[in-house]
């Protein structure tokens, strides 16, 4: 259940914050208080659309924070696929900051996205808002309507359904791609067995590529090259006056001189003659690299062709030799469909078929989900209608199967068929309800579907949009109930619906400091009586409408203890 709600620099809202209670949660105020701003300030908390024009003038963030109790396994398991710690209490803190160049979400001190967000929303709050009962004037609405009735394994065939129609579209376009493309079998079949010839005639080897680019480049290089060489040569040879291995050979002469009167030089004479070795071993190495150095022009025109080869072959299909040897078995594949052409397209057509056979079981197994459902919940909605004040309901939820317009949610056109007055025909409720019909409709269904998906939060934006009297009592006494098992928040502009309030919250607008400010507070028992009398009379609160608030917060209680 929702425990708290906190908003900091939001629109009119300096900053507030209300602690909700269990059961009916009444929110009234004045038009133009702020009621709509709490509800989006709940929305945007939720994962709704972010728009910087929300942060309150002088403000450099806005804030707002709704903490949870968690009450259900599945909400414990998804935040633990979401890696999300939770706290010893089980308490979800969700927080989402709006900054003028971007938003941030997290739970628990975990950042996550938007989309992520809105995934574990759907498992704690469900949010009715009066545009949502606009869609129940949209035909398309009724199947999802029907299918989130169904619950977990109605969404498996539904999965079922969507993954079989890709795996058959994905054939059947296949299939028409391959056909479109016969009458270019024959280009193709050249053109792929010049290709493969081409590759395997270069007979490419693995790094050889790399090793022609480093000769290629010495023998391009090897007049400089043997410029520098042939100036080491000669400064560490013997050939020169001052060349260091002539420099060498007599120091080491010397040495061997001074060690006759002194054999204490005996290490250092070793150490020069090591080092005369090994600068002989190096003018030997450097003598031989001089002789690599020459090659016959022809030698230097082999390197340049071959490396050209793959320099070609690099550009037509691939920047390495695996890659080009991977296109290579590519078209390989290919030529092997190509030549059997006609076996190939029978493959596919033999695949399309069975994967629409498929298809077909799939959607066969969803709509009969269907038809078990829509038997339950048609009858479970119209008790829900009756409990609403509607003295006469006549309800059919109807299927139809239609195999030449299967989609990814199959083959079923579902509607909802009603009528609300005695003896006047079922008609499709999208071309007969009206909008206080349409919002007890809306209620039912929520009633309905709350106790199916057990979401332990609803709440409802002005569900009581044109009904009155006798109608918005039973709408009250509806919602008193549903505030048994779930926790109910609810705007309202209606007396009867206050009045069943388990706890009743005044949203306000004021001026303070030369600024509006949209406040929330929780309202003690006298002042509640005197906001429902306000909601009576819509303009002076005297003493027999104070009476008339008592006596109907009387019969509220009286109805709730029933």
């Amino acid at each position: 259940m929702l425990i708290s709600l906190h908003v900091k620099n939001l629109a009119l809202i300096d900053e507030t914050e209300v602690l909700f209670q269990r059961g009916l949660n009444i929110l009234t105020g004045e038009t133009g208080a702020g009621k709509s701003i709490i509800m989006g300030s709940v929305n945007l908390a939720l994962g709704g659309k972010a728009d910087k024009r929300l942060i309150r003038t002088g403000a450099d963030f806005a804030l707002v924070q709704l903490v949870f109790q968690v009450t259900t396994k599945e909400q414990e398991e998804l935040l633990s696929q979401m890696d999300i710690p939770l706290e010893e209490d089980k308490t979800v803190i969700i927080l989402r900051k709006l900054l003028p160049e971007r938003s941030l979400c997290k739970i628990n001190g975990v950042t996550i996205s938007q989309r992520q967000l809105k995934e574990l929303a759907s498992l704690f709050i469900n949010i009715h808002g009066q545009h949502e009962t606009q869609n129940l004037l949209n035909i398309k609405q009724y199947s999802q309507i029907l299918d989130e009735y169904g619950g977990e394994k109605h969404e498996k065939l539904k999965q079922d359904v969507r993954l079989s129609f890709k795996h058959y579209q994905n054939l059947l376009n296949e299939l028409e791609e391959a056909k479109a493309g016969e009458k270019e079998k024959v280009r193709e079949i050249s053109l792929a067995e010049y290709e493969i010839k081409e590759i395997e005639e270069a007979n490419l080897q693995r790094g050889e590529d790399e090793q022609l680019e480093e000769d290629f480049r010495r023998m391009v290089n090897a007049k400089r090259i043997a410029e520098h060489i042939g100036f080491v040569y000669e400064g560490t040879g013997y050939s020169g006056k001052n060349s260091a291995g002539d420099s060498i050979g007599r120091a080491v002469k010397e040495l061997k001189q001074a060690l006759y009167y002194d054999n204490s030089l005996e290490d250092l004479s070793q150490q020069l003659s090591e080092i005369e070795a090994l600068l002989n071993d190096f003018n030997r190495s450097l003598s031989e690299y001089q002789k690599e150095l020459e090659f016959e022009p022809a030698q230097f025109e082999q390197v340049e062709k071959r490396l050209n080869t793959y320099h070609h072959l690099k550009e037509k299909y691939g920047n390495s030799v695996e890659e080009i040897l991977e296109y290579k078995s590519e078209k390989e594949a290919l030529l092997e469909r190509l030549y059997d052409f006609d076996a190939y397209l029978q493959h596919l057509t033999e695949q399309k078929e069975q994967a629409y056979d498929d298809l077909l079981t799939q959607c066969k197994k969803l709509s009969d989900s269907r038809k078990k459902y829509g038997k339950t919940l048609e009858k479970q909605l119209k008790q829900a209608l009756v409990d609403l004040n509607f003295l006469s309901v006549e309800l059919q939820i109807t299927i139809e199967e239609d195999r030449k317009k299967i989609t990814a949610e199959g083959y079923d056109s579902v509607d909802f068929m009603i009528s609300l007055n005695p003896g006047e025909p079922v008609k499709s409720m999208s071309k007969v309800a009206s909008g206080g019909e349409l919002s007890r409709i809306m209620l039912a269904l929520k009633a309905v579907m709350a106790d199916r998906e057990k979401i332990p939060t609803l709440i409802f934006d002005e569900i009581d949009s044109g009904i009155s009297g006798k109608t918005a009592w039973k709408v009250s006494e509806k919602m008193a109930v549903l505030g048994k098992e779930h926790q109910l928040i609810c705007i309202t502009h209606l007396p009867q619906i206050a009045a069943m309030a388990d706890t009743h919250f005044m949203i306000e607008k004021s001026t303070k400091k030369g600024r509006s400010v949209t406040e929330i507070f929780k309202l003690k028992e006298e002042n509640s009586l005197e906001e429902i009398a306000r909601l009576l009379s819509g303009t002076s609160v005297t003493e027999a409408v104070l009476s008339n608030a008592r006596e109907l917060k009387e019969l509220a209680n009286k109805a709730k203890n029933i």
